[in-house]
């Protein structure tokens, strides 16, 4: 836990190096990372350590910088990003890239639940495993995961791409409305609506790009396309016991 501080004391000045800022959370708060983060005059170069699972690390970021954070993250880090870059050199909490509308993400190890959720755009790559909801409500958001992921991934999806390099838990696509799901692995059941589709030749070239982009190697010949079935749109009443 960084030490507090009374209303005179002033915070540490982060320390300078040769690839931009360095923020020591063992010396200075959260808050005070993320106000310099998010400053318009703050760096464009910067790097958190000691984050120690620390919450709310590196959100509301809307200018373009380079956050690198070495090590293990708490809930919620870089939740409404904006045009940032960041990359977390460890594992992440529930609700990485939560609500993010641009920029990129990149969890060089496993995230937990929720995963990219609500997020309205960008690009979120997860080289591990990501826990259950992966991808919940998302509303445009990329996400590319390297591993597998939990339960009810892409629930109420809306808009976007998930795709997963490993396997898929149960209730893959519950609810889903436009989002496009690729998955290379097994899926443990499709939810209410999500069915498999074909694998069309743009498909195809949209799934190269977005592996391309976060720097995967695997052939898009070995996904499975998995879309809505579009019976859930509007009430219907043989579809009543699907509600």
């Amino acid at each position: 836990m960084a030490p507090s501080m009374t209303p005179t004391e002033t915070a540490p000045a982060p320390a300078e190096s040769t690839t931009g800022v360095v923020y020591d959370l063992q010396q200075v708060t959260v808050r005070e990372v993320n106000s310099s983060l998010q400053s318009p005059d703050g760096p464009a170069d910067a790097t958190v350590t000691s984050p120690l699972g620390a919450h709310a690390l590196a959100c509301g970021i809307d200018r373009d910088i380079d956050v690198t954070i070495d090590g293990h993250v708490g809930y919620y880090a870089a939740g409404m990003n904006q045009r940032a870059s960041v990359t977390i050199n460890g594992n992440a909490g529930v609700g990485v890239a939560e609500n993010m509308m641009s920029g990129t993400v990149r969890v060089h190890g496993d995230a937990s639940q929720s995963a990219g959720a609500t997020a309205h755009g960008g690009l979120l790559v997860i080289d591990g495993n990501a826990a259950a909801r992966c991808g919940i409500s998302m509303k445009g958001i990329d996400i590319v995961v390297g591993g597998n992921i939990g339960h009810m991934s892409a629930f109420m999806g809306q808009a976007g791409r998930l795709v997963v390099c490993g396997d898929a838990g149960e209730a893959l696509g519950d609810s889903l409305y436009e989002a496009r799901i690729y998955v290379r692995g097994t899926v443990a059941s499709l939810g209410a609506d999500c069915i498999k589709k074909d694998m069309r030749d743009e498909h195809l070239a949209e799934l190269a790009e977005l592996l391309s982009a976060a720097d995967i190697d695997a052939d898009p010949a070995d996904f499975t396309r998995y879309g809505s079935a579009r019976r859930l749109y509007n009430f219907h009443v043989d579809n009543a016991s699907a509600y």
